[in-house]
């Protein structure tokens, strides 16, 4: 196990076909471990590829436009959380398309971790998250299709500091009208259930 300083450096790369086909991805570098460091880099073009691959679809020879983008969420306390969205217009399609991904990882402790890996092994965090998401629902007058009741055990989240974001794609649960469904959750919210070395635990420490 590394432990590397922060923040890191990340590298932006072009998968491109075109001036109207363009994928920016990001690539770690400076990573003490380079093969942990190759590992994280093999994810997240991983990712990118599987991104292209959903907007393509069955029918490439439609594709007029495809743009993609990366951000950086969080990128401290060893910490790194990065987002990457791709959105694509097809001939005749009456609007574009639009995914969201990310990934989340303890660079130091070289591990990625999914929503359920997060929480106190036997802690009821699926509950306890429907509960905080449903409020924001009715709180942000968000309109579903269905009454909300409950999230993914593996949900789809990235961290942003001291925010814990769960997110779902366009109609998954909501019209194309109201974009991605973005929740943010306070780390302090749900803090007595968060594993304290984990991704979460760690952002909670006030230095």
């Amino acid at each position: 196990m590394m432990s590397e300083m922060f923040p890191l450096c990340i590298q932006t790369n072009i998968v491109t076909n075109g001036p109207e086909k363009i994928v920016y991805y990001p690539e770690v570098v400076g990573v003490a471990n380079k093969e942990w460091q190759q590992e994280v880099n093999n994810r997240l073009a991983e990712q990118t590829q599987q991104l292209i691959h959903m907007l393509i679809g069955d029918d490439p020879g439609t594709l007029s436009i495809m743009m993609g983008s990366y951000e950086v969420k969080n990128n401290q306390r060893n910490i790194l959380s990065i987002t990457q969205s791709n959105s694509a217009y097809h001939a005749h399609a009456a609007h574009g398309m639009r995914y969201l991904k990310s990934m989340t990882f303890d660079m130091g402790n070289e591990r990625q971790y999914l929503l359920s890996e997060l929480f106190i092994p036997g802690s009821d965090y699926v509950s306890r998250l429907s509960k905080l998401v449903a409020e924001q629902i009715k709180q942000r007058g968000i309109e579903t299709f269905e009454p909300f009741t409950t999230i993914d055990p593996e949900q789809s989240f990235y961290i942003a500091d001291k925010t814990l974001v769960l997110y779902y794609q366009l109609y998954d649960i909501t019209p194309y009208v109201f974009g991605f469904p973005i929740l943010p959750i306070s780390v302090y919210d749900i803090a007595d259930i968060v594993v304290d070395d984990g991704p979460l635990g760690v952002m909670a420490v006030n230095d």
